[in-house]
């Protein structure tokens, strides 16, 4: 390529960039321009026909007398002016006139002395026709100046022949170079379709190879048997002992519960606080029943939130429980719930179970090991702790701590011996799964019928003890208060109830509601001579509803009352304390339990009385009472919530007959 990039410059005065395909370069070649005298532009023609009328000379012939000049005129490159012949690019002489390069003008003779060779530079063509000039001095040529340029003129004859036989030998290689690259561009593609159709045909077999092999892999393969059963460990019957432990430690769990089959079939999500022995659970399942819904247990007493219209699939309840609606519940005989909560709560203890270690007659063997996201798992197969029988708030209920039969409980422990996952079956139910949420541990709050969220009771400040010395006194400042109660007294008693209280006059008047009678109201009047009731229609005792009844009638009925002393009932109780007054006896046996929130206002709960009659009072920061709470027999806590507020006059109460005295026996002296 360079050698073809000299010779076009050799030929035309000027640097050519080469074509960057090889096809370009014969053209480039062929209008190469081979005049004596350069042309400014280097314009390029055709080559000269031998049969050209314009020139004297064949092809061959470099220089001699033309008879006619060219048209042709234009500007030396030395910016002289004069007058030249030489060949034209054609085959014929040219003419061309201009300023000479010292100033002075003048004519060239035509004829060999005034040719000049054709050459390729600026600085030739100078040399050129500096040399075919005459000097400045005259017009009249001397013979030797034309002798000069006689030879020049040969000299350049022979050089434009030396130059053309190049140019025609460089014509000659690049048709060549031409005709190879053609060849190569023709041959080119098919060799890469020929390798790329190799190679795709090679990673098609490797792919089959491939396939085939996986294939014949997978229909051989194996996978390794499973570890047989075997007796536990020392350090296996450890953790087992050690599980409800590990329970009481973490405190809560959130738990997924599956009990029974087919109709019959409970679903329990939720969580167990094994700390305090409290259930948070939503109940769902075909066989729900009457307990679908929300359900919260402390110990023996059992609490729901019946949500028939609920779906059937549970979901974990609110942290927050509502306030509303809870009720004391007695599952019927022969429930699957009860034993699946009383196993729950059975999962905790403060001692490993020492009849839970390994030994020969256990019966305790370890089984498999699975792995799952929290780490890997140890299958246990073992009896159920047979420590302390649950309690069951259903009478004859057998406990949930008896052993399933052999073979039927498994355990899933961690190295840590947390329990991930219990299988079982239990006598009635069928077969039990629970499963553990180890990392799903929030604080439960107990709803208010089981006393609310605990607290950490202390003895009375100065300022607290102040504001219940003066509790009686600001009460009857008050005059009275609207009253709405909530007593879950039994298991088959839910009371709701609304009215007046007057600490003035020591008196109250109620309508009360019992849930399981919907359609029924009792009015309920205590003062200082003693209580009188009388049951209603829902319509005549003031309407409402039984979960929100509304207040008695005004002025109160005036027949159908029940006199008697003042008992000692659960209610009867609670409405005598409302009236005292806030009379909370001896000094110095209350204590605050903790601060709560209660309409909008902060109080401070504080609890006082006898054991069989713990009473709570919720007095604000003005010593105002907001609350008064009573726990009951049945272990609930009933409460009525006061507000001040001006209360109706009352009329009397009916006095009780008085006791006719009895009549002499005949003959009685």
């Amino acid at each position: 390529m360079r050698t073809r990039v000299v010779a076009l410059e050799a030929q035309t005065g000027r640097r050519e960039r080469p074509c960057s395909s090889p096809r370009c370069l014969p053209a480039r070649f062929i209008s190469v321009d081979t005049s004596p005298t350069p042309a400014p532009d280097t314009a390029r023609t055709a080559t000269p026909s031998p049969d050209d009328p314009s020139t004297g000379k064949g092809p061959a012939s470099g220089s001699g007398p033309s008879t006619g000049k060219s048209p042709s005129t234009g500007k030396s490159p030395t910016g002289g002016k004069g007058t030249s012949t030489g060949k034209d690019p054609t085959g014929g002489q040219a003419t061309t006139s201009g300023k000479g390069a010292i100033g002075g003008s003048g004519r060239h003779r035509t004829g060999p002395a005034g040719g000049t060779p054709a050459v390729g530079r600026t600085d030739d063509a100078r040399n050129t026709s500096t040399a075919g000039r005459t000097p400045d001095t005259g017009s009249r040529p001397t013979a030797g100046r034309s002798a000069g340029g006689a030879r020049r003129a040969t000299a350049g004859l022979r050089t434009n022949d030396t130059r053309r036989a190049a140019a025609e030998r460089s014509l000659a290689e690049n048709r060549e170079t031409t005709r190879s690259g053609d060849t190569a561009d023709t041959a080119g593609p098919p060799s890469a379709g020929r390798r790329r159709r190799t190679v795709l045909l090679l990673l098609g077999l490797t792919a089959v190879t491939s396939a085939t092999a996986l294939v014949l892999g997978l229909l051989s393969w194996a996978p390794d048997p499973p570890e047989p059963a075997r007796p536990l460990t020392l350090a296996e019957g450890e953790r087992l002992a050690a599980v409800r432990v590990t329970n009481l430690r973490d405190l809560r769990a959130g738990v997924r519960v599956t009990a029974g089959t087919g109709a019959a079939r409970l679903e329990l999500v939720g969580w167990v606080d094994w700390s305090r022995s409290l259930l948070y659970l939503d109940v769902g399942g075909p066989g729900a029943g009457a307990e679908r819904g929300l359900l919260q247990k402390s110990g023996p007493v059992l609490v729901i939130r019946p949500d028939p219209a609920a779906v059937p699939t549970p979901a974990a309840p609110p942290l927050m429980p509502p306030t509303d609606r809870w009720q004391l519940h007695r599952p019927a005989p022969g429930a699957h719930l009860t034993p699946v909560l009383d196993l729950l709560l059975d999962l905790a203890a403060d001692r490993p179970d020492p009849t839970t270690r390994t030994a020969p007659s256990d019966g305790a063997r370890w089984i498999a090991r699975e792995a799952v996201p929290a780490g890997p798992l140890d299958v246990i197969q073992a009896p159920l702790p047979s420590g302390t029988p649950a309690t069951s708030t259903t009478i004859g209920t057998p406990s949930a701590a008896t052993p399933a039969p052999d073979g039927q409980t498994r355990y899933w422990l961690d190295q840590d011996a947390r329990l991930h996952k219990l299988v079982t079956v239990l006598p009635g139910t069928g077969p039990v799964t629970m499963i553990f949420n180890r990392e799903d541990r929030p604080t439960l709050r107990p709803v208010d019928a089981l006393g609310g969220r605990p607290g950490l009771p202390r003895a009375l400040t100065d300022a607290e003890q102040r504001r219940l010395d003066r509790l009686p006194a600001r009460l009857r400042a008050h005059g009275g208060a609207t009253v709405t109660l909530t007593a879950p007294m039994g298991t088959e008693t839910n009371l709701r109830g609304a009215g007046w209280l007057s600490w003035t006059a020591r008196s109250a008047y109620l309508a009360v509601a019992d849930l399981g009678v919907p359609d029924r109201r009792t009015l309920l009047r205590r003062d200082a001579a003693g209580l009188a009731r009388a049951d209603l229609p829902a319509a005549d005792g003031g309407g409402g509803t039984a979960e929100v009844p509304a207040r008695p009638p005004l002025p109160p009925p005036t027949g159908g009352w029940r006199v008697s002393r003042p008992a000692r009932d659960d209610l009867s109780v609670l409405v005598d304390a409302a009236i005292a007054a806030g009379s909370v006896g001896q000094r110095g046996v209350a204590v605050r339990v903790r601060e709560d929130v209660i309409a909008g206002r902060t109080v401070d709960v504080i609890e006082s009385g006898p054991a069989d009659a713990r009473l709570r009072y919720w007095l604000d920061r003005d010593g105002s009472l907001r609350r008064l709470e009573l726990q009951t027999d049945a272990g609930a806590w009933a409460h009525l919530d006061l507000q001040p507020a001006v209360v109706p006059r009352l009329a009397a109460n009916p006095r009780p007959p008085a006791p006719r005295p009895s009549a002499p026996r005949p003959g009685a002296r």
